[in-house]
């Protein structure tokens, strides 16, 4: 009997800690915006209309009509360098565009846009493609900060050719674009960027971006699948962090010198061999 009461006890705690997560969860989900890009990668995930809205508000176009929309899309180049995009669309031409959120000052850097640039161009082109019919790419960071410190709503980046005192574009039809998350004039940009930082659905502008995020985080199936999507996120980082940890393990054995790799295998079984050996050559090379 008394073995009973405890297991119950046991339960009942435990179905408290996951009410209190749930809970947790739910005040995490109302102060969620387009602006946090796992949020935004949701809303816009096959919501053609939404990213249709996005890209004419900030390219100032009318003409684009999004033919696909992919999100969290991972791309390699041939040394299998990759970079995971936000947003991935594509327009009735051709064009394509990746859509970076970054809260981060320091995750928008002009590298790093010139890598999400390249990973663009490398994958537009087709084995037998003509290069000179390579259709254009736009690579916008949407930033919740001025990063360019310019106080202006939007910074094209382009390619220009000196010819003694005169820049003629280049027109390679690559294109890179700031966005001022902290910008809020009176204008379509501005309205956007307000509704990129409102956590309110009912407060926001555009009703094509607050109908997903008012099924996100009012609607009872959509907060459920919010909820699974942020369980599921924790799930994974409890998993990348046990990896770091096996690989910190793994590092200080090899460093050592004390043990096979072989060996190190039996202490550490979630690393495979070959990232044994990855990270055996990691500390050779800063030894």
């Amino acid at each position: 009997m008394v073995g009973c009461i405890i297991k119950a006890a046991k339960e009942g705690d435990i179905l408290s800690t996951t009410e209190q997560i749930h809970q947790q969860d739910l005040e995490r989900l109302k102060l969620l915006r387009y602006m946090d890009d796992d949020f935004m990668t949701v809303c816009l995930t096959d919501n053609v209309e939404g990213v249709e809205l996005i890209l004419r508000i900030v390219l100032g176009r009318e003409d684009i009509k999004i033919e696909s929309v992919r999100t969290q899309e991972l791309l390699k180049n041939l040394q299998g360098r990759s970079a995971i995009l936000d947003v991935h669309a594509i327009d009735s031409a051709g064009k394509e565009f990746d859509v970076e959120i970054q809260r981060k000052d320091a995750g928008a850097g002009a590298k790093r846009a010139r890598h999400n640039s390249s990973l663009l161009d490398a994958h537009i082109l087709k084995s037998g493609d003509e290069t000179e019919d390579i259709p254009d790419s736009y690579v916008i960071f949407i930033t919740e900060n001025d990063v360019m410190k310019g106080k202006q709503p939007i910074y094209p980046v382009e390619r220009y050719v000196t010819i003694g005192d005169n820049q003629v574009l280049f027109g390679d039809g690559s294109h890179i674009l700031y966005v001022n998350g902290k910008y809020r004039g009176n204008d379509e940009i501005g309205k956007l960027m307000h509704d990129f930082s409102c956590t309110n659905p009912d407060d926001m502008n555009y009703e094509t971006l607050a109908k997903k995020a008012r099924y996100f985080k009012q609607d009872e199936k959509g907060v459920a699948a919010m909820c699974k999507i942020m369980e599921d996120m924790r799930n994974e980082a409890a998993r990348e962090a046990a990896l770091d940890n096996a690989r910190e393990t793994a590092r200080r054995m090899i460093k050592d010198g004390e043990l096979s790799l072989e060996k190190i295998a039996r202490y550490v079984p979630s690393l495979p061999m070959e990232e044994l050996k990855e990270l055996e050559a990691e500390v050779m090379q800063l030894a």
